[in-house]
């Protein structure tokens, strides 16, 4: 057992102290994820990588509710948390009363998964959960994939399923998002 997955069960048991040991573990590799998936955003962007892993970190460690399996199913939980989070803060920007609007965007960002250009969160969430209705798994992998930056070996990983089948979520789900968002 990993010192991760050890620490993760000890929260679990109600440890108070082993959610101190686990920030400086995860701290790092939560860090990365949340600035890849901020390097992605619309110039001007207010939130910062730091900020970002604190608030994941406070949903996933001061909730008390959470059950952990392994390391992969909390870097899982946090892509989540984090997702939730940016379509949160995307949310209340777009607010009418900020003058908000929505946008369409185009999939090629999701694609290539490097691109510059910003995505309209509140759009790809709201196409992400119909996908989730009828594809709970491939829409795992575009939450891994897209929010937590995980590359498609590491995506496999944490589901527990081949390379290959991730690749084939992962066209499938881009596609079929696609689609949804260019919707007339």
């Amino acid at each position: 057992m990993s010192e991760v997955t050890r620490i993760l069960s000890a929260i679990e048991e109600g440890d108070p102290h082993a959610a101190e040991q686990l920030l400086p573990l995860v701290y790092d590799e939560l860090r990365k994820l949340a600035g890849r998936r901020l390097a992605r955003e619309k110039p001007g962007q207010t939130l910062q990588a730091t900020a970002l892993v604190h608030e994941v970190y406070i949903r996933l460690v001061d909730d008390g509710a959470q059950h952990w399996d392994s390391r992969g199913h909390f870097f899982a939980a946090a892509a989540e948390a984090m997702r939730r989070i940016l379509v949160d803060r995307a949310r209340r920007h777009h607010a009418k009363k900020r003058g908000g609007g929505h946008e369409r965007i185009d999939l090629s960002a999701l694609a290539a998964c490097t691109d510059e250009e910003p995505v309209d969160l509140v759009a790809l969430d709201d196409a992400l959960k119909k996908l989730e209705e009828q594809q709970p798994q491939k829409a795992q992998v575009v939450k891994l994939r897209f929010f937590a930056g995980c590359t498609l070996e590491e995506t496999a990983q944490m589901l527990g399923i081949s390379r290959a089948t991730a690749q084939r979520h992962w066209a499938y789900a881009r596609a079929w998002l696609y689609g949804r968002l260019n919707e007339s």
